[in-house]
């Protein structure tokens, strides 16, 4: 069976991963996998045959290089132990959440490699908006996030600090391609199935627009959804974030970044920006 995969590390928005994660699982009926990725170049595999005389020079006695590797070889040590001791702190909060079907792994390497091996038997990908390096940027984009959300074809839910089981979502439509895509993907989810729902669209009210959004909520209203539709005018980034806190809006749902080779590298891109500033969670669906 197709899991729900957490992406769990030692930011302040762990915690926040957990719950949005558990709420996740027990809306799809789907296990559970926290997943903590030792980082190959933070904390690289090291024994008593490396080579680390590049490292510290010429004319270094051989008591400094069995040194180095001894320190490197206890600090990975202890990465790896406080790792397991974050795993464990996350299965019992998910646990606590009511999650009854939990796993934990634990992985050196590449976090993105990582996901992409696992990615066959993902149903759906949880990570938080920064990771440890930006927890004291409140609207920063981690890299790993970003180079996740470009590389991968499942859905991801992005958490912010202090998720909450949502009530409402607003899915900002466009009309374009990506995003006919990701609402198939929402109509054919139980993620979001007992929500209200609010169908956004920022664009010029004509005939195309008009359609496009009448086309859209009927599609919504066949698969269960209260719908509420609006169709604005002006900046989509502000736009979008003062309705979300006009309405209460507690989940963000946008299809994620085109695979063109121009879209991919459009950093100021609207999905980037949305990601960045939003206030809530955040579901991106291809």
């Amino acid at each position: 069976m197709s899991k729900v995969i957490a992406c769990i590390d030692g930011s302040q928005v762990a915690k926040d991963v957990c719950d949005a994660a558990a709420w996740a699982s027990l809306k799809m009926k789907a296990p559970l996998d926290l997943l903590h990725v030792l980082d190959k170049d933070e904390y690289p595999k090291i024994d008593q045959h490396s080579d680390l005389s590049g490292n510290i020079g010429l004319g270094s006695r051989e008591h400094l290089l069995q040194e180095l590797t001894e320190l490197d070889a206890r600090r990975s040590k202890l990465a790896l132990e406080h790792g397991k001791h974050m795993l464990e702190d996350a299965r019992k909060r998910v646990e606590t959440d009511g999650v009854v079907t939990v796993s934990t792994h634990q992985r050196h390497g590449s976090l993105l490699e990582t996901l992409q091996e696992a990615e066959l038997d993902m149903r759906l990908l949880v990570m938080g908006r920064q990771g440890e390096a930006h927890d004291n940027q409140a609207h920063s984009l981690g890299s790993h996030l970003e180079n996740v959300v470009r590389a991968m074809q499942k859905p991801i839910l992005v958490a912010v600090p202090g998720f909450k089981a949502p009530t409402r979502f607003m899915f900002a439509y466009d009309g374009s391609k990506t995003a006919q895509k990701a609402l198939d993907k929402l109509v054919q989810s139980p993620l979001l199935k007992g929500l209200e729902c609010h169908l956004v669209m920022v664009a010029e009210e004509d005939d195309k627009h008009v359609g496009d959004l009448k086309l859209a909520e009927d599609k919504l209203k066949a698969a269960g959804y209260q719908v509420n539709t609006a169709l604005e005018q002006g900046d989509v980034q502000p736009l979008l974030s003062n309705y979300q806190q006009q309405h209460g809006i507690d989940l963000l749902v946008m299809g994620a970044y085109g695979h063109s080779r121009i879209r991919q590298f459009l950093v100021g891109s609207n999905t980037a920006k949305m990601v960045r500033l939003s206030d809530v969670s955040m579901l991106l669906l291809r």
